[in-house]
């Protein structure tokens, strides 16, 4: 794949208590197969799609055990830099920069919204070796109470211009792009989640069919949040994997309406 440009996404990992039991149900889900445990680097473990990388999962380092959830990291080509620039514009540094052997330098980092990330500067390691297509990564979005604050922090951070978006429903989503490429939504969390549910990324995977996917997920223990349901960009549901990690599956041959319009902001 063509290296990616700066806040483009680039890679998704998720840490799971039971690794197993999330390569059993992602690939029944999604297809994956999975390569063998590194150990130097934590038992990470990547997972594939037609033999391409498109993920990875990995046991919580000790003391770290909690929820389950995924990872989306942004390109940049200066790790360190990126790090400062969160920094400065009110976010939190988690973790790094940190030199991950000769694959690449990572941070992980939390929005003033409270919205984890990652950064990645690719080494050896490109990031996702397929994307927009079945079992890849094809879009992801901010789910966040707070959106004037990742609204002003994201474009800060990596060279994104914004568009609001126009819905008939009149929700609040905004989209950030690269040039001329949507990369990144954002939608502000309305009262549909509980007061507990953190702030978060939610990171959508292709799929031949998405009701089949979702009937799939709830074979194996797996809940739909919302969803199935037609858009304009393809048929797609949120699920919630049996370890809690929330996600979502998109069906892009299947579209349904008129593209909606966005204005710059």
């Amino acid at each position: 794949m063509a290296v990616q440009r700066e806040g483009a996404p680039i890679w998704a990992d998720a840490m799971f208590t039971d690794v197993d039991g999330a390569k059993s149900f992602y690939g029944d889900v999604l297809g994956w197969t999975f390569g063998e445990a590194s150990s130097e680097f934590g038992n990470y473990t990547e997972a594939y799609s037609g033999g391409k990388a498109v993920a990875a999962v990995v046991p919580p380092m000790p003391g770290a055990e909690g929820q389950s959830a995924w990872c989306l990291y942004f390109a940049s080509p200066d790790a360190a830099a990126t790090a400062r620039k969160i920094s400065d514009n009110g976010g939190e540094i988690l973790m790094g920069p940190m030199q991950v052997g000769d694959f690449g330098s990572m941070v992980l980092a939390r929005d003033p919204g409270g919205v984890v990330f990652g950064v990645w500067q690719p080494g050896t390691h490109e990031g996702f070796q397929a994307m927009g297509e079945n079992g890849a990564f094809c879009w992801a979005e901010v789910f966040t109470r707070e959106p004037e604050k990742s609204d002003a922090f994201f474009p800060a951070v990596f060279p994104y211009r914004a568009k609001t978006m126009e819905t008939p429903d009149g929700m609040d989503f905004r989209v950030f792009h690269v040039g001329d490429d949507p990369v990144l939504g954002r939608m502000k969390m309305g009262p549909e989640f509980p007061p507990d549910h953190p702030p978060y990324i939610n990171v959508y995977f292709g799929v031949d069919d998405c009701d089949a996917a979702v009937a799939r997920a709830a074979e194996r223990g797996g809940a739909a949040v919302w969803g199935p349901m037609d858009t304009p960009f393809g048929r797609f549901a949120s699920l919630r994997d049996p370890q809690g990690a929330t996600f979502s599956v998109i069906d892009m041959s299947r579209t349904v309406g008129d593209m909606p319009e966005t204005t710059d902001v």
